[in-house]
């Protein structure tokens, strides 16, 4: 007898085997937990506190309240993209983007909100009741985005749509460096689209005058944009860290054809317009804590003619890891731009500290 009850004890612990299995498979199905998974990865460097990159990724079933906070590994692995700025918001929808310094790994920690992260892990900790969930990749060979040298130093160019003025496509080919050093941003188009240009630097250099020598401009249509600002992926609450020098009409040609701005744009004392005129022009701006001083001048010095200059003294963000970056796009809502293809010309770029 006990071959027989040996035999049916068997298939009894298969049979719950299987039916615990089956059961977990359904739950599995039923609600697999959130997960997260990385869109953009940048380059390993082990080295990289001084280069940053943007990392994305999307969360899967996650929840209200709940936030990503970066880990690049260093070493140790440090918390991103800020000490004082750790979380990531989760936008509708799950996508999250933020701005990293490098490291060899990059991880992302799916929390909830009574998660503190601490400034560095040794190993990172495992889902429990503040991680929900978690990833890791390493760092990719080569930088996900183009980059070019221009001025002394390394940026990054743009190769995926962006909102601002509206819906945009970017080219990377639409960026360029010439023989004498200088960097070319055009708009062209195609059959089907217009496909802008962007490049960012991928340092963050903070308190400091920035100074741009740009060739004449006073060919744009009313609907074409150049812009040279600073921006924050986690500035968020100081409007990105965003500071502009705005040369466009805004699709209106009775507007002046420039203007300074903080973010937001929308307060009254956070815009200033001008004109600026024909020729080569050097733009500058002098960022101090609780100042920003904007210069515009005829020519490539700083001791030629001022056309405008302005300076903020409310609104001003303090550093974070904004860069500082140049674009020429379409602003949509204005009528149409009517040539297939424009071109801004910047001759050079100069920081002081």
């Amino acid at each position: 007898m006990r071959p027989k009850e040996n035999l049916r004890t068997n298939r009894r612990v298969a049979l719950g085997t299987l039916t615990g299995a089956f059961l977990g498979a359904c739950r599995s199905r039923e609600d697999p937990g959130p997960s997260i998974d990385f869109t953009r990865i940048p380059q390993a460097d082990p080295g990289g506190k001084e280069k940053n990159d943007i990392i994305e990724g999307v969360v899967k079933g996650g929840r209200p309240g709940q936030r990503i906070v970066v880990y690049a590994r260093s070493g140790k692995w440090w918390v991103q993209p800020l000490r004082n700025n750790p979380f990531t918001q989760v936008q509708s929808g799950g996508k999250w983007t933020n701005a990293t310094h490098l490291g060899t790994e990059y991880a992302a920690l799916l929390v909830g909100p009574s998660f503190r992260p601490p400034l560095t892990f040794d190993a990172l900790p495992s889902p429990g009741a503040d991680v929900v969930a978690f990833a890791v990749a390493r760092g990719q060979a080569k930088p996900p985005s183009p980059i070019i040298p221009f001025s002394g130093y390394e940026w990054r160019v743009r190769d995926a749509p962006s909102a601002r003025g509206g819906t945009n496509q970017y080219a990377p080919a639409n960026v360029w460096t010439d023989a004498e050093g200088a960097v070319h941003l055009a708009i062209k188009k195609t059959d089907n689209d217009w496909f802008c240009s962007e490049m960012s630097l991928t340092r963050s250099l903070g308190y400091g005058t920035y100074r741009f020598v740009v060739r004449d401009i006073s060919h744009l249509e009313p609907s074409e944009v150049f812009s040279i600002f600073t921006f924050d992926y986690a500035g968020g609450e100081q409007g990105n860290r965003e500071m502009d020098i705005e040369i466009s009409r805004w699709g209106d040609p009775s507007n002046n054809n420039a203007r300074y701005v903080i973010q937001p744009y929308n307060v009254a004392s956070n815009l200033v317009h001008f004109n600026a005129p024909e020729g080569r022009l050097t733009h500058t701006f002098r960022w101090e804590p609780g100042r920003i001083s904007f210069r515009t001048v005829r020519g490539a010095t700083d001791s030629s003619h001022v056309a405008a200059d302005h300076v903020f003294t409310s609104g001003v963000p303090a550093p974070g890891i904004e860069s500082v970056r140049m674009n020429h796009y379409v602003f949509r809502s204005g009528p149409p731009v009517e040539r297939s293809a424009s071109e801004v010309v910047v001759e050079r770029f100069e920081y002081l500290p």
